[in-house]
């Protein structure tokens, strides 16, 4: 008598995490058992915690991080742009401090004829979190159906919106835990994770800002740029067209870091201000908006990409276009009218040079702390974040400072949460007397396209 095939093994997570835990490489069945156990919650937390752990250990390879990313981007309903009549292209940052080139890039793409879905996370370790930001403005609606999502994109161009139960739930339930369990710096985890939201958004193309220097998640160099060719070759692999810049962290982007203060910034450089301490975020945002512009079919070359979108900063068709989306998602825009009277902080503190000096340099990631610890960012799952916390620059790295000379203006919560901060930016800014050489690190160091990513991961 014939038999037939054996039915496949039963899984249980514990064996999973003894697997990882040792060193072994989970095949694309027990990887998408976690995630679906995730997502129905008949993993329990503890498990799925100690599975990233073991992954965070051993890392993750190439097929590994593959499935993880396909089983999360499958794991809820997708969306499909086609209907938009326009090439859906993307950016994405590996997250950093004052980053916030998102508020920039998504309209400036838009009007140069791109369809931009934006999905997008909420603080996540020292860094802050899109998401958070956005809410600052009273009314704003990240939180979208995607008939919701559709109708937004097909009225400005661009929509900002984060992921529902619906959209990618998987990567919700482990982007919170990763949070809470110090699993947050590994290549595998983080590209999955990225790729998962950005690949159920059915993207045409997508351009990732991969942060470098000492407030990137990964410090080591070549942790990054493996990081940003194992995703452009899983996006590549996945057929959406990528592109990864490998941009400095080693200070903060712009002069503001918290959420709403950032959004203060970065209208102000869409309505075509250009504060000194400002100007490597615009021109992050306008390297970043060309790639998007070229990708997207809407110019030659990024140069050319680079070029319509100052145009479209120029003419304000951009300025336009936010305000619209935010209008659209149901927040209320006459806010930025008049910021300053909007923003009110619970706490102020002026932070003063302790010496005469050059600004040699940052350490980045506990200046993202202290933004956090001021009220920015959160502990737990499911804490408020307060609006108004956080921290504003007025001296950039490599600038000459005087004893007394206010440095940065920090917005906390309430008093008893400035002193903490107050004590870890004097140990994170580092002024020396004497600097010989202060030459600003560039602030794009690297691009990865889909042959060098897979030359890059070949020869490694």
């Amino acid at each position: 008598m014939e038999t037939g095939a054996s039915a496949p093994a039963a899984l249980h997570a514990v064996d999973l995490i003894r697997k990882k835990r040792d060193g072994g490489a989970l095949d694309g069945r027990e990887i998408g058992f976690l995630v679906a156990g995730a997502v129905d919650g008949s993993i329990p937390l503890e498990q799925l915690a100690a599975w990233l752990m073991a992954a965070w250990l051993r890392g993750l390879t190439l097929d590994e991080t593959c499935s993880l990313a396909m089983a999360m981007r499958d794991s809820g309903e997708k969306f499909d742009p086609s209907r938009l009549g326009k090439v859906a292209v993307d950016k994405h940052s590996t997250g950093g401090v004052g980053d916030k080139t998102s508020f920039l890039v998504a309209p400036l793409a838009a009007a140069c004829g791109v369809a931009v879905p934006m999905i997008s996370g909420r603080a996540l370790g020292h860094t802050g979190g899109t998401l958070d930001k956005l809410e600052a403005i009273p009314g704003y609606r990240t939180a979208l159906s995607l008939a919701e999502f559709e109708t937004v994109l097909k009225r400005c161009g661009a929509s900002i919106v984060g992921q529902t139960p619906a959209l990618v739930p998987a990567d919700r339930v482990l982007y919170a835990l990763r949070d809470r369990t110090a699993t947050v710096e590994n290549p595998g985890l983080i590209g999955a994770s990225i790729l998962s939201k950005k690949l159920a958004a059915g993207l045409d193309a997508l351009v990732l800002d991969v942060k470098t220097g000492s407030g990137a998640f990964l410090r080591r160099r070549e942790d990054a740029e493996y990081l940003a060719a194992l995703m452009v070759a899983t996006a590549e692999g996945a057929g959406t067209r990528t592109v990864a810049l490998m941009t400095d962290m080693g200070q903060p982007l712009g002069r503001a870091a918290g959420n709403w203060i950032e959004l203060v910034e970065s209208v102000e450089l869409l309505r075509g201000q250009r504060p000194p301490e400002s100007e490597d975020l615009r021109e992050l945002s306008l390297i970043l908006a060309g790639w998007m512009v070229h990708l997207g079919g809407q110019a030659a070359t990024p140069a050319a990409g680079y070029a319509r979108a100052e145009a479209a900063l120029a003419d304000g068709s951009a300025l336009g276009i936010f305000f619209e989306m935010v209008e659209a998602q149901g927040g209320d825009s006459s806010v930025f009218d008049d910021p300053a009277a909007f923003h009110k902080p619970g706490a102020t503190q002026a932070l003063k040079a302790w010496e005469s000096g050059v600004i040699a340099g940052m350490e980045t990631t506990a200046v993202g702390m202290a933004v956090q610890r001021l009220g920015a960012g959160r502990e737990k799952a499911g804490e408020p974040v307060d609006p108004h916390a956080g921290i504003l620059f007025h001296a950039r790295r490599g600038e000459r400072v005087e004893k007394g000379q206010v440095i940065a203006t920090l917005f906390a919560t309430n008093p008893a949460r400035l002193q903490e901060p107050v004590v870890t930016l004097k140990e994170a800014i580092h002024i020396a007397k004497d600097v010989t050489d202060t030459a600003a690190e560039p602030l794009v160091s690297r691009v990865f396209t889909r042959e060098s990513a897979e030359k890059y991961l070949r020869e490694r």
